[in-house]
Order: C-alpha cells, then structure tokens, then sequence
C-alpha cells in the first residue's frame, strides 16, 4: 500500500489492459532473472516500524499530519489510520556493529520523534494493537486523506460486494462488521528486510515461512482489540479478515485469501509472483507507459511498475520485493508478521532471530522444509498467533513441543551460528539473542506482560476502558525507557 496513486475510478477496458500489462511484465522479470545482475554484495537489513498516537490518557489521537508536520522527518511517513504513522530505516550492512547501529538509530529517530510529536499533542506507542481502541475509533472518519487508502478501502469493498466481518474468538469473542478497511489500521507492523540473489530466494523465503510460528509465539504483543481480550497476536486474525475481499460463498468455493500465508513451498521467486498473476484479480489497475520489454531491449532497468503494485495488494506474511536502486535490480523478502515493540531492543532482538534463523538455514544440506509439510508449518503460525510464548510447535526430529523449549534448545544455537557466519560481532548478537533466550525461560513477551497488567488493573476496581488505559500508559512509559519486555515489572 506504500504506492501513491491518485483518486479515480476503473472502467472494464482498464481492468482488461492492466491485465495484458501485469502478464507482459511477469515475462520480461521472467528474463531479467536469468539475463540481469541481482548480486547482493555485502547483506543489508532494513525495518520499517509502523506506531501507534496516543494522547495523555492513553486513548488513539487522531492527529498523524499534526505529528508528521511536528517530526518533519523524511524517514516518517503517514500510514492509513489517523492514529498511524511508520518510520522507515535506511538499510543497515549485518556484519560487524550493524544490528546496534541499527537500534541506535531507531532510538535516535524515536526520541527525537517522540519530542516534536508531544507538541502536538501525540505520544509515539510500538504495540502490535492498541488496547485502548474503541469502536468509535474505527469509523470511515479515522482513514488518513491520501488518496490511496480510499481508493484502495473502496476497491476491497467493491470486490467484496458486502461489509468486512471481523469475527475472532479468543478468551473473549469479538464480531463486528465495517464499511472500510480501517480496521486493518489497528494492525501495526514491524516489517524486515533482507536483499536476496536470486538463487538463494526461495530457500530464503522457505526458511522464512518454516520459522513464522516461532517468530509469532516469542514476539506476540497485541492481545486486545476494542476492549476484548483475543489472540496474544491478534493482528493475524484481524489483518487476515480485514482486507478480505471474498464473500462466503467465495471463500467456500476455496477462492484464496488475499492476505497470504501460501500453499507450498517455493523453488524460485518467480513462483510467488506468477502465483500473484494467477490467483488475483487487480485491486488498483493503473497502467504506466514504460514498456518493460522495450526498457529491456534498450538495455535499461524496467520498473515493472504494474507488476510491483499489483504484489503490493496480495499481502504475504512473507512478501516477496521486486525493487530498482541505483539502477540496479533487486529482491528481497519482506517479512511482515512481527507486532510493532514493545521496545526497541526487542523489535532488534526479534529481527536478530529472524535473520540469524534464515540465514543459516538456508545453507542446510537438508533443509527443514525438506522435512517438514507446508500445512503444518502454516498450522504452527496460526497456533502460535492464538496461543503465544506458551503455544506447542512440531518440528522435525523433535516432534511437537512447546515453543520456549524448541528456541532454547533447538533454534537460539542456530541463530547464533548464522549470526556470525553474516559477521555480526559476538557481543551484538550475543546482547539480541539473551533478550529471546530470557524471554523464553520467563515465558514472558509483550502480550504476556500486557494480559497480566489488564488482569491487575481489573482486580483494583476499575471498568475495563479505565483498566486498559492504565494499562496504556505504563507500557509507553516502559517502552521509552528501552529495557526488554521480560525485565518489565509486573506490580
């Protein structure tokens, strides 16, 4: 969604056009990944963290171009809820200090966000999903005004032909209905990046999607939504139903999802993206002028522009990114499933997980997903969104057991290794690696921390929205003070 496009309407001859144009570039990315240069050189990591603004009592404010004209930072940018913004990080090289610089510079950027944002009367919040957001925050007024999200929330709609119905059943049961997406903005994300040669992408993408039910379980933080206690990692259902766009009878006819955990494993990236081209239809059919094969012909760069928005409305918890910098061509995959926070120092200790995981795996003489069915790597997803740091994962050789024994046993050694073989000093990634290590001999993450403090909030008398506020206003004043989750007091 991070393309801008302009308000407007579609007609049957551009939805057919935009068709033949997403096919002829689908053909031309087909060349350019035997033809053209994708080297990667020395790997880069990069996070995009999308905040949550809060006022003083904890509740959603409603003032992103207030905020954003306060920070007056490039690197922030507005996202589809008022109460959103996203920072984007200018990707960092792994090796050597690069996963402190990385937090550094996040801590920097935050701080001095945080400052200029009070001004106008917002306070910058990492959580997966704000506990404090109501109903009457989710009306079709708390969209931003880029044209983008009301084009878009209009084009789902219309697919849609009815309603979005947001049903989820955790300790509490929430069933409601929208008339926009905007329910999708109670989502935020922390989004990591790593480039990729093409012929290390699909084992890269697999690694990814055999550890997504890890990532879940030991980084879930968003255990509420409109005052209900549901998932410990609620943006997955939510997200999930949120940008829907097939009704009942479609989804009984086996029509895909078009937020997309996938079906199989992957032998190149151009499966991902010709499945794209296959299963879904266009959401935004805006056609360029570029012809991408006369650009290639000519010697030049194509940006597949058609192609790269078209992937940017089929929303994988691993997206695959088709990108142009310098001049060059790239890809990277864009892991999309971590909650924003709770800290800084924990969204970098998930991110050393991830990356340390991938990394090595990627290199087995035989792989994981070698060993393991795509269905139970999507099952352990969905089990760990529901259940959290204490949820069960099967594994091969191993078999199924509990997440915190799987990490410690089983994965931390694993991500240390490919750590360093990345060259990442020992202290950085030792300093990351602790903070998963503890928070799984705790059993403690930020949704964790988040249900025991509602839990005591309640038992002293207060209504729910009171409780949930309190509950607010201390996880900001933790988050701000950087110390990991699992160190946060409980009283």
């Amino acid at each position: 969604m991070g393309q801008d496009v302009d308000d407007r309407s579609f007609t049957r001859e551009d939805r057919t056009r935009y068709r033949a144009k997403v096919r002829r570039c689908l053909d031309v990315f087909a060349r350019m990944l035997s033809e053209r240069d994708f080297s990667v050189g020395e790997p880069q990591i990069g996070v995009e963290i999308e905040f949550n603004l809060v006022d003083e009592v904890g509740d959603p404010a409603m003032k992103n171009a207030e905020a954003l004209e306060a920070i007056a930072d490039e690197a922030f940018q507005t996202e589809l809820g008022l109460f959103n913004i996203e920072i984007n990080v200018p990707p960092q090289p792994a090796s050597g200090a690069g996963f402190r610089t990385l937090e550094d510079t996040v801590r920097r950027d935050l701080n001095e966000a945080q400052t200029k944002a009070e001004r106008a009367g917002a306070g910058l919040l990492m959580v997966g999903v704000l506990p404090t957001l109501r109903e009457q925050h989710l009306g079709a007024d708390s969209l931003s005004p880029n044209p983008r999200y009301h084009l878009l929330s209009d084009q789902i709609l219309s697919a849609r032909g009815e309603d979005i119905e947001i049903v989820i059943d955790g300790v509490d049961r929430l069933a409601t209905t929208a008339d926009t997406i905007i329910p999708e903005a109670a989502c935020t994300s922390t989004q990591l990046h790593l480039q990729v040669e093409p012929d290390e992408f699909a084992a890269t993408w697999n690694a990814a999607q055999a550890v997504a039910g890890v990532q879940v379980a030991v980084g879930a933080n968003s255990p509420f939504l409109l005052g209900r206690q549901l998932w410990h990692e609620t943006r997955i259902p939510l997200f999930e139903q949120a940008t829907d766009t097939r009704s009942e009878e479609l989804k009984t006819q086996g029509v895909r999802p078009r937020v997309f955990f996938g079906e199989r494993w992957i032998t190149s990236v151009f499966d991902l993206f010709e499945e794209n081209v296959r299963f879904f239809p266009a959401l935004l059919p805006i056609v360029e002028d570029e012809d991408p094969l006369a650009e290639l012909e000519a010697g030049r760069v194509p940006s597949l522009a058609e192609l790269r928005l078209h992937n940017g409305t089929v929303y994988r918890w691993n997206r695959p990114i088709y990108d142009v910098a310098d001049g060059r061509p790239h890809l990277r995959v864009e892991n999309r499933l971590l909650p924003a926070g709770p800290t800084v120092v924990d969204t970098l200790a998930n991110a050393a997980l991830f990356y340390g995981l991938v990394h090595v795996m990627r290199q087995s003489e035989r792989p994981v997903w070698s060993q393991l069915s795509f269905k139970a790597a999507e099952d352990n997803f969905h089990q760990a969104a529901r259940v959290g740091i204490e949820t069960d994962q099967y594994w091969p050789s191993v078999g199924t057991v509990s997440a915190r024994e799987l990490v410690l046993r089983h994965l931390l050694p694993l991500a240390h290794e490919g750590l360093a073989q990345m060259g990442v000093d020992g202290p950085v990634a030792g300093r990351l690696l602790d903070v998963i290590e503890q928070r799984c001999i705790r059993g403690v993450n930020g949704a964790t921390w988040l249900i025991g403090s509602f839990e005591r909030e309640l038992t002293r008398g207060g209504d729910r929205v009171k409780a949930l506020q309190a509950v607010t206003r201390r996880y900001a004043e933790l988050m701000h003070a950087n110390e990991p989750v699992h160190n946060w007091p409980t009283d």
